[in-house]
């Protein structure tokens, strides 16, 4: 299914839209000039994730060294503050942070001081076309229409 989100030029950077889909509800970020949509239900309890605060990521080598990095990536649900990567809708924890529940992850590239968490936000592909936002719903190998 493709939704149509809003014309290009009515969705400045560093905004978001939550479009409904049925029984769905998408929210949709422009973070520079790239578009990012995740499933709105924070999967750790239910929470109405893409209402919740974005924030850069910060990166560190050292304790006491870090950098921020300029665009807006993360969102964190807010209900509880859980953070969801917004282009792959993977959660991660903070030092000392205890998950809530253990489960079985397999952790690739990691940044210091965050490793992956347990949860992941459904993510849909976002295009551009004729001046207009559309995210694509249709799972993976069908045909968009």
């Amino acid at each position: 299914m493709r939704i149509p989100v809003s014309r290009l030029d009515e969705f400045p950077p560093g905004e978001r839209r939550i479009v409904e889909a049925g029984r769905k509800s998408i929210g949709v970020f422009r973070v520079g000039d790239r578009f990012y949509a995740l499933n709105n239900h924070c999967p750790h309890q239910g929470g109405p994730l893409c209402l919740g605060r974005t924030a850069p990521w910060v990166r560190s080598t050292a304790p006491g060294d870090y950098r921020v990095d300029g665009d807006h990536a993360l969102v964190a649900c807010p209900w509880h503050g859980w953070e969801y990567d917004l282009a792959t809708g993977q959660s991660f924890l903070g030092p000392g942070e205890p998950p809530v529940r253990t489960y079985g992850v397999s952790v690739g590239a990691r940044e210091a001081g965050r490793e992956p968490g347990p949860y992941v936000v459904e993510t849909y592909p976002v295009h551009v076309e004729d001046a207009w936002v559309v995210v694509d719903t249709a799972t993976r190998g069908e045909e968009s229409a």
